[in-house]
């Protein structure tokens, strides 16, 4: 309701994190009554009910996991559409009477590894499990350049940007020094490591978002001038990149689609206790990318951050 700007605070569009405080007006849409059963989910068409069923990478009484499509949003919303993993999750049911539920999300053009729960009861294990860093993260991303150091910590803070025409999100870098003066600006954390390089244009780098704000590695990457490959919003349109002018990619022999997956998801199993390290194999654009640049992911270390702590 919150995405789709249905419930409103003093009349403006809300955050699900905003705090309502006395003497606010808060507008909530018709809910179904009580005592009236809610409608079935839709269910999917066949190509998508499979396509969705295809992308599940992990699968058990409590936990599905899929290695998400680049370009299928998370859920809907504003300029999402309405096909996304939330609209499909009744393709996912396997049995259960209801459909699996989003427990986080990842940008639409991002790809990999997404989690869902089963029950009320998981989902809300899992939660907390991600509010309180339990879950250990680790995305792949080809860069614009070599960064130099080869390994550090980012430590921009990010503020929300005035919306563009059409409202999307894109937010700005903020000096750490200046994240208390600036009205909005949220700390944000994210280390990195080099894995390789092609010559000195591009890298393959692994990240790990210490903190979880919106568009943060995107960002982070293009405020140290090594955008990612292909995002256009923060790398800028141009896809050629004569001389040392940098864009969002490198010419016509790469996709021009976002190069940013989440790899790896390490956490504790809600129910059984066990950990359980997921991973999601690289996209058909990115594995085309890393073939063509020669690069190997079965030779890349399962966590190139373990030594770091």
């Amino acid at each position: 309701m919150c995405r789709k700007g249905e419930l409103r605070l003093d009349g403006a569009r809300v955050a699900p994190s905003a705090r309502v405080e006395e003497g606010q007006d808060v507008r909530i849409p018709p809910l179904p009554e009580a005592d009236r059963p809610a409608p079935p989910p839709d269910r999917p068409g066949r190509d998508d009910a499979a396509m969705i069923q295809a992308a599940v990478i992990w699968k058990d009484e409590h936990i599905i996991a899929l290695n998400k499509p680049a370009g299928l949003p998370s859920q809907g919303g504003s300029g999402q559409g309405g096909r996304h993993v939330d609209g499909l999750a009744p393709a996912l049911m396997f049995g259960y009477k209801d459909p699996p539920k989003l427990v986080h999300r990842l940008d639409k053009d991002t790809s990999g590894v997404l989690l869902l729960a089963r029950t009320d009861r998981v989902a809300r294990s899992l939660s907390e499990a991600l509010r309180h860093r339990a879950v250990r993260k680790i995305y792949w991303a080809a860069v614009a350049g070599v960064p130099s150091p080869r390994a550090g910590t980012i430590r921009y803070g990010l503020v929300k940007m005035p919306g563009g025409p059409r409202g999307e999100e894109k937010m700005r870098c903020v000096h750490p020094a200046q994240i208390e003066a600036t009205p909005g600006a949220k700390r944000a954390v994210t280390d990195y490591v080099t894995l390789e390089k092609a010559g000195g244009r591009l890298a393959w780098v692994a990240l790990r978002p210490v903190t979880g704000r919106t568009h943060q590695l995107r960002a982070h990457l293009a405020e140290l001038g090594h955008p990612i490959l292909g995002d256009g919003k923060y790398g800028g349109h141009a896809q050629d990149n004569p001389g040392d002018g940098w864009g969002a990619g490198t010419g016509g022999a790469l996709s021009r689609k976002l190069h940013l997956h989440a790899r790896t998801l390490v956490f504790e199993h809600p129910v059984t206790k066990a950990m359980l390290t997921l991973t999601a194999p690289l996209p058909p654009h990115m594995a085309q990318s890393w073939a063509f640049l020669g690069w190997d992911e079965r030779e890349a270390p399962a966590d190139p951050f373990e030594d770091r702590g």
